[in-house]
């Protein structure tokens, strides 16, 4: 339970040796032969250590730690001769499950770590008994109850403790390991192989009704330079607001809270065009000429913040373009068929509209297909793409838009970002993966400004409309007998969609109430609780005043309690942890015979039953009690 959880991460010689050396282990416990001497033990620890240095480069940081400790247990497991190794063993498990929490603070491994600690405890408990050991089943109850009893203290804890600043692992090396997402380029291939992952990307809770499907676009990053196969940023420096931006909104701006999941990439992403920066805790957002939103640095926690948008708008509507040029660049040398093809758009069509609706006419007319598995490209990939396969993702689509409209005159860029997203009806989120990653396209409009253009739309519609597994749905051969599998053949079970929709709505709880926890939001649920006491003094008195009430309950307690049947009551749970524990039919006397005929050393069972002997002596008989009888009683109790 301890080092199962580690095999995911660790390299596969760790986990085969760790299996091979508690193989090894419960070959000799079962035989009862000894422990390998330490003359074998030593050379084959410090080969492991070499394969951890060899496997990482180093023996330092958060993945080589974590695989020397993993090996480290495992090979204890072999040096174990006496009671201490053994709690070094439970003391360095306790420590190792700590770090699963490196590499995954989900609520299943929360509980995959809460029952490992149970076992752990249960593990140390047995250790301790000396006579008959109880059954597991109530050792395990023991353990689960240490746990019980230690969780309200870790809740206040958390609740209140300082909170600290950063990720829970902050070595340089290690500290940018969130998962990556959308990237500073979109060559074909990127976007499908992005697409196919279900990893979380953000959770959105509209405030206002939100908007359809179809106009859920999430905006992220624009590219504007092409070298015939990759598209890229347009390089020029951020800045800190659209100051040299025309913008025009239409009708009321529509207001959520996004909470974006940890990445290696400083992306914020916003609904169409946002009224403002998102605030962010310790960190500081910025816009570019394009409208991309990002952070100063990677955004390696999870961060939540409020925006407010609006999906009808004019943006750059002017009569001239700033630096038209940048959006009619195209290289040399590459795609000439895609060139003679705009090129001929561009004299026969005089509108720029006209030549957009042309290529969009092409793309439905003609026969071109939606996949997750477009054929491989050559050099001119767009040439292969429009002329030869005329199959593909959404990024081959978008790049061969832009590539015909730039040709044809008319300036145009790539977005890529996030489309749709899957509402959960049992908490009310929008949940965002990264299968709904998407690239389209925007197009300058003389007195219109930047329009968006999505030629996948053409295409497949379906994928705009209803989302990704409807529009791969239309082209079942590629993905014959995998759909089900896969989840995107368009059949949803009722039920399992019922369990996944709770089971996201309780993972999301967790992240924002748990995971999310900052110090900014333990300061506000402080001051709030203040408020509502008033004034921290009114809180100091209440918590005075319930613990005189505490403490009289206790005395009052204590005071009409006989110190003999408090002393019985210790001796009847010294037994029971002994494996004897008395049955509710019995008196000090049946119990006192039926200890004799135990197990316990001698010197254990004379003492208890002399113990039983004094306090049968002192309930049933009528004389009265001997001097001194409790402290005898305790003495006895000592020596058990």
């Amino acid at each position: 339970m301890v080092l199962a959880p580690h095999a995911g991460h660790l390299p596969l010689w760790v986990s085969a040796l760790c299996g091979l050396t508690l193989l090894w282990r419960a070959v000799a416990t079962l035989r009862g032969t000894r422990m390998p001497s330490a003359l074998l033990l030593l050379p084959l620890s410090m080969a492991a250590m070499a394969g951890v240095f060899m496997s990482y480069q180093t023996l330092f940081g958060r993945d080589a730690g974590v695989a020397m400790l993993v090996l480290l247990v495992a090979f204890k497991m072999l040096e174990m001769h006496a009671r201490r190794d053994l709690f070094v063993v439970i003391f360095l498990s306790f420590f190792l499950v700590l770090t699963n929490f490196f590499y995954s603070q989900s609520i299943f491994t929360a509980l995959m770590m809460i029952a490992s600690i149970i076992a752990l405890l249960t593990a140390q408990l047995s250790f301790q008994f000396t006579g008959a050991v109880p059954p597991l089943g109530r050792r395990l109850w023991m353990g689960a109850r240490v746990f019980l009893m230690a969780a309200p203290l870790a809740i206040v804890l958390f609740v209140l403790f300082p909170r600290i600043q950063g990720p829970l692992w902050g070595m340089p090396s290690d500290a940018q390991g969130g998962r990556m997402g959308l990237s500073n380029s979109m060559a074909p291939g990127n976007m499908s192989n992005l697409a196919q992952s279900d990893d979380p990307v953000f959770q959105v809770r509209f405030l206002d009704p939100p908007p359809s499907k179809a106009q859920l676009y999430w905006r992220g990053v624009v590219l504007g330079e092409f070298d015939g196969r990759t598209w890229t940023k347009v390089r020029r420096a951020p800045r800190s607001a659209p100051e040299q931006i025309s913008m025009k909104v239409r009708g009321a701006a529509i207001r959520y809270q996004l909470t974006l999941e940890p990445s290696s990439n400083n992306w914020l992403f916003a609904l169409d065009l946002p009224d403002r920066l998102p605030e962010l805790e310790d960190n500081t957002a910025r816009v570019s000429n394009e409208l991309e939103l990002s952070a100063s640095y990677a955004l390696d926690k999870r961060v939540r913040y409020d925006m407010s948008s609006h999906i009808d708008y004019s943006l750059g509507a002017t009569p001239e373009l700033h630096e038209r040029w940048r959006w009619l660049d195209l290289p040399d040398g590459f795609n000439p068929q895609a060139l003679q093809a705009g090129a001929a758009i561009g004299q026969t069509m005089g509108d720029p509209e006209q030549r957009v609706r042309s290529v969009l006419t092409m793309f439905t007319e003609q026969p071109f297909s939606y996949t997750l598995q477009p054929p491989l490209l050559g050099r001119n990939s767009v040439d292969d793409f429009l002329f030869k396969t005329r199959s593909g993702f959404c990024e081959h689509y978008a790049s061969a838009f832009v590539v015909l409209m730039r040709a044809a005159g008319v300036p145009a860029r790539v977005v890529m970002g996030y489309q749709g997203g899957e509402f959960n009806p049992i908490d009310g989120f929008l949940a965002v993966r990264q299968s709904e990653a998407h690239a389209w396209a925007e197009v300058w409009i003389a007195g219109r400004g930047w329009v968006r253009v999505d030629p996948t739309a053409a295409v497949a519609p379906e994928r705009v409309q209803r989302g990704l597994s409807s529009a791969l749905a239309q082209n079942p051969p590629a993905f014959a007998g995998l759909g089900g599998l896969l989840g995107l053949s368009g059949e949803r079970n009722a039920l399992l969609e019922q369990l996944r929709f709770r089971y996201d709505a309780i993972n999301n709880g967790w992240n924002q109430w748990v995971l999310n926890y900052t110090p900014d939001r333990q300061s506000g649920l402080l001051d709030s609780l203040k408020l509502s006491l008033a004034h921290w003094r009114t809180l100091a008195i209440l918590a005075a005043i319930g613990a005189l009430l505490l403490l009289w309950r206790a005395v009052r307690l204590r005071r009409g309690t006989d110190p003999v049947d408090a002393l019985y009551s210790a001796l009847c749970r010294r037994m029971s942890q002994l494996g004897m524990a008395r049955t509710a039919d019995e008196g000090p006397n049946a119990y006192a015979a039926r200890l004799a005929q135990g197990t316990l050393a001698q010197d254990k069972i004379a003492a208890a039953r002399r113990f039983l002997a004094l306090y049968s002596a002192h309930k049933y008989s009528a004389r009265p009690p001997a001097p001194g009888l409790a402290s005898t009683l305790k003495s006895l109790l000592n020596n058990i």
